[in-house]
């Protein structure tokens, strides 16, 4: 028997209709035992040469197929489709095949499962952005169950996403796909890597080009060099990239593929900082995100650790340490205090223009030293890093050596003048989306700072905007840089540079370090703030370098 996962249609589980949800899950059920009783029946002839391999590779297909249905089982937004799913892996236990289990704690490593919005327990309004994703996608992913804290800003990012990776446009949908592999490789993140694997052969995608860049077409292969400045020192980026691309005789990009590109690179080089900034666990379909193993008497296994998903120990560790509940209260009352005071100077007496300059020249260089302790090597595995080239390049390399980041001026070239109008014009309606997109992030507020109500946080959410684009040489000239110091302190800068710059070195204890009276949901809310504000860094050096070539 040589059945494999991809007889099994999931599609019609992604319906709305319940009949059409109840029929795909019975022609499912069908194949599972069908499966089952295969493996049942050649238990006894594992071990005879002919039949071994035939049967290791029956396995492993069913495996897969019991991964899925444990996904579906807990991530379904439809609860018909989580019992049924739940009832036909119990099915299969109870016939003598072992089922798996999911591993980890919830969507996140950093943030407790029963914080975060458990799929069967939403509202209405919830339940349909759920369901829409869930259609689209055939899964609801970690990143969804995370960025649900902030349902305002998670329906902008869908229906973005989905326009970029699913509606008419430049590019083919496996391109879309591989440029998404491409980008999340930069960062060595695993997690979106294996998603688009997924989705890449899914569209139809040749699995040869899987097999690493140098296999995929010279046009993607052109791609890599701009997919690796963008990613970590897009001032860089100049028109002689652009003009690389668009006159490489056969291999050449039209500028409307190339736009569509520019905005998937730095779109999956921003959700790789989400990811890591997060903490989000693999998906319980993919690998590290469940386990065939029985579980230990104390509920705790070994592999768990493997996997990294060991956030509980990790917590303990942290509580043990010399930081006060009540030091982090008063945290939050000297921010909030400061606040007042920087509202108060502004109010008083404005800087001059020379002054702002030198504040900003100030703040830029002192962000080049802002780091970790941490500073080991990450080396990027080998099923990620054959998707990109010069696995050594990397924003500290620059840093390192103080080379000097030239300044990038707004009021010469910005989103909402330049940007967002050559966007739209060379790829319809995703400037509108993603212009959205940067103003519900940017805006986002609920006027709480941790326990405290009715408070103003514009200052502090252009502060940390501002930084991020400090970090990458932009600066908006009617900002007084020296608000930075006063509101962001030095582990508040390591997390945020961190996140941006090098996330795949995040760590738990740089979530925890920061701000740690406030609210998880918070916490989320900077993430946010951190992606839109690198995307929208990326798009402008991209977007200028175009604009240069096209004029």
């Amino acid at each position: 028997m040589a059945e494999g996962e991809n007889e099994v249609r999931w599609d019609g589980l992604c319906s709305r209709d319940s009949t059409t949800r109840e029929t795909a899950l019975e022609n499912i059920r069908q194949i599972v035992l069908r499966k089952t009783e295969y493996l049942c029946s050649v238990k006894e002839t594992l071990y005879r040469p002919s039949d071994g391999l035939s049967s290791a590779v029956s396995l492993d297909a069913m495996n897969k197929l019991l991964a899925h249905l444990l996904m579906l089982s807990k991530r379904c937004p439809f609860k018909d489709v989580r019992e049924r799913s739940g009832f036909i892996l119990k099915s299969v236990e109870e016939l003598g095949i072992r089922v798996p289990r999911p591993l980890g704690r919830g969507p996140s490593r950093f943030i407790p499962e029963e914080e975060i919005l458990q799929v069967g327990s939403e509202d209405a309004q919830m339940h349909a952005l759920f369901a829409d994703s869930f259609a689209a996608l055939g899964r609801l992913d970690n990143i969804t169950l995370v960025m649900v804290f902030h349902p305002q800003y998670l329906e902008s990012f869908l229906k973005t996403q989905h326009y970029l990776l699913q509606m008419d446009g430049p590019l083919p949908l496996h391109y879309r796909h591989y440029i998404g592999i491409m980008a999340a490789a930069r960062h060595r993140c695993s997690y979106l890597v294996n998603l688009h694997v997924n989705d890449f052969l899914h569209v139809g995608g040749d699995p040869k080009w899987l097999n690493g860049l140098e296999n995929a077409p010279q046009k993607l292969q052109n791609l890599g060099e701009l997919n690796k400045v963008l990613a970590h020192r897009p001032w860089l980026i100049t028109k002689e990239h652009i003009e690389g691309l668009l006159k490489a005789e056969e291999h050449s990009w039209s500028l409307a593929e190339l736009v569509h590109a520019v905005v998937l690179l730095t779109h999956y080089h921003s959700l790789a900082s989400f990811t890591f900034g997060c903490g989000i666990s693999p998906e319980i379909q993919c690998d590290g995100g469940h386990t065939f193993r029985p579980p230990s008497v104390s509920s705790y296994c070994i592999c768990d650790i493997t996997n990294g998903n060991h956030s509980v120990d990790e917590t303990q560790v942290n509580s043990a340490g010399n930081i006060s509940v009540s030091d982090s209260f008063f945290e939050v009352e000297a921010l909030m205090e400061k606040m007042k005071q920087l509202q108060e100077c502004r109010d008083e007496e404005e800087a001059s223009q020379e002054e702002m300059a030198s504040r900003f020249e100030i703040e830029k260089r002192e962000s080049m030293f802002v780091f970790s302790s941490d500073e080991d090597e990450v080396t990027p595995a080998r099923d990620v890093s054959r998707h990109f080239e010069d696995t050594s390049y990397g924003y500290k390399d620059f840093s390192r050596h103080g080379v000097h980041v030239p300044t990038f001026r707004v009021q010469d070239y910005c989103w909402e003048d330049h940007g967002y109008s050559l966007v739209n014009r060379l790829y319809p309606d995703v400037g509108q989306l993603i212009d959205e997109k940067f103003h519900i992030a940017y805006n986002l507020t609920y006027n709480t700072m941790a326990t405290h109500k009715d408070v103003d946080t514009s200052m502090l959410r252009r502060a940390i905007w501002n930084y991020i684009h400090c970090m990458f040489g932009i600066r908006y000239d009617d900002y007084d840089y020296g608000e930075i110091n006063q509101l962001l302190d030095r582990s508040f800068k390591v997390y945020i540079k961190t996140v941006v710059c090098t996330p795949e070195k995040v760590t738990k204890r740089m979530y925890d370090s920061f701000w740690r009276q406030f609210k998880h949901s918070e916490k989320v809310h900077v993430n946010l703030l951190l992606i839109e504000a690198r995307m929208q860094a990326e798009l402008l050096y991209a977007l200028r370098a175009i604009t240069r070539y096209m004029t």
